[in-house]
């Protein structure tokens, strides 16, 4: 028993360890982006700032159009979330139903595609877009974390229709329901945590994205919120390290509200219970 206790507390202890890992960089981010620039010169730096300040936050929208960039990151993420999600879930239906050849083989793409690293597939996808007049447009950045995200998108979708039992369409068969309805109101539902995961998935990805963003996207107005944030660092490489903070956090919140919202939905367990063993 105390070795049980020993191990639990050890387990508790790493965790603990593995959290504050994790948040020492957005909670260092959030004390640079309220320190006066004194504090942020200081040989010394504190975790809590002396003289807490709003200055930063007011010059990093004085001096960068963070709302517009924040309207432009959001239009992409949400678009290509539900594009991704859209074309995922009838694909993931029928690889995990279906367990053909061509299932295995679109399995083996998913895992192949995420290999490639970016570097080697910009030329081409710019030739792409140019062919098809999309460079410098929202569209055309869209498609582009669409395709970026539906392999992965897929890959996790697939996982959570393999966990519903198909006795439950069978169930649901036997009542007089035919296929659609059985998809509609019998899957779907049990699907909703997989997909609201794999929406949720897409759009921090897309929110977070710089590197499409920055090759396909060249005026000011259209620029996405990761690009703006590159402005704060002058042409010498020395940054604006207050606004630059105040900006970043900012940047950070729409990811973290939106997980927060719902991480209950994500972990709930929707499955618990809906087949009697």
């Amino acid at each position: 028993m105390r070795t049980s206790r020993t191990g639990r507390a050890g387990q508790y202890l790493a965790l603990l360890a593995y959290l504050l890992f994790l948040a020492f960089p957005f909670l260092w981010l959030i004390s640079t982006a309220f320190k006066p620039p004194r504090e942020l010169g200081s040989l010394h730096p504190t975790w809590i700032p002396e003289d807490p300040t709003l200055a930063n936050f007011r010059q990093a929208f004085d001096e960068q159009p963070l709302l517009q960039a924040a309207a432009n990151s959001l239009i992409a993420a949400l678009g290509a979330a539900l594009i991704a999600v859209l074309l995922a879930t009838p694909m993931a239906y029928v690889m995990a139903r279906h367990r053909t050849r061509l299932a295995r083989a679109a399995t083996g793409w998913v895992v192949v595609s995420q290999a490639f690293p970016l570097v080697l597939v910009i030329i081409p996808l710019f030739l792409v877009l140019k062919n098809l007049r999309l460079i410098n447009s929202m569209p055309g950045l869209i498609m582009v974390y669409v395709v970026w995200a539906l392999p992965f998108a897929l890959w996790m979708l697939v996982g959570y229709v393999r966990a519903v039992p198909p006795e439950l369409e069978e169930a649901a068969a036997v009542d007089g329901a035919g296929r659609l309805r059985t998809l509609v109101s019998v899957t779907a539902p049990l699907l909703a945590p997989g997909i609201v995961a794999t929406a949720l998935f897409a759009f921090v990805t897309a929110w977070n994205e710089f590197f499409f963003a920055l090759v396909l996207l060249k005026t000011p107005e259209k620029q996405t919120l990761p690009v703006v944030l590159t402005h704060f660092i002058g042409a010498e490489g020395v940054a604006d390290l207050g606004p630059l903070a105040a900006a970043a956090f900012l940047a950070t919140l729409p990811s973290l509200v939106v997980f927060a919202v719902i991480q209950r939905r994500i972990t709930g367990g929707m499955l618990t219970g809906a087949v009697k063993s």
